[in-house]
């Protein structure tokens, strides 16, 4: 039996999955990372990603969105603390086309640095919901 590491993934919304992993990848602030039990101790910031969970043994694996967040990575412990998650099967991808074409438009019309991060922020937002959609796409 392959090695596993405990999984939680939680947002203000609540809980988002709670189980065991043999991978775990996750977009931090640098880069993406991929988390195997035993894993030194780490704790870093997720920027807006999906964050995938590989129970292995053949089972398929779990795709989250997360907007942003931190992970704290433990030698047989994964907690995931997104600002805002949700299951990658549930994003509405007409929607995140929409805040992307929103976004697009006030940095187009920028009229202040407020706005501008605010849209920045969103338009990076809805790219990375969107690539999730993308790449679940690709999987079936």
């Amino acid at each position: 039996m392959a090695m596993t590491v405990h999984v939680d993934i939680v947002s203000a919304e609540g809980s988002l999955f709670s189980g065991q992993g043999e991978m775990i990848y996750a977009p931090a602030i640098m880069g993406e990372i991929g988390i195997a039990p035993r894993h030194a101790p780490l704790v870093t910031r997720l920027k807006p990603g999906d964050v995938r969970v590989d129970p292995g043994q053949g089972k398929p694996m779990e795709h989250f969105y997360v907007s942003g967040g931190i992970i704290e990575v433990q030698p047989f412990k994964v907690t995931v603390m997104a600002d805002t998650g949700v299951r990658a099967t549930d994003l509405d991808e007409a929607a995140a086309a929409e805040a992307k074409r929103r976004a697009e438009e006030a940095l187009a019309n920028n009229s202040g640095k407020m706005e501008l991060a605010k849209a920045q922020a969103e338009l990076a937002e809805a790219m990375a919901q969107l690539r999730t959609i993308e790449k679940l796409r690709k999987m079936k």
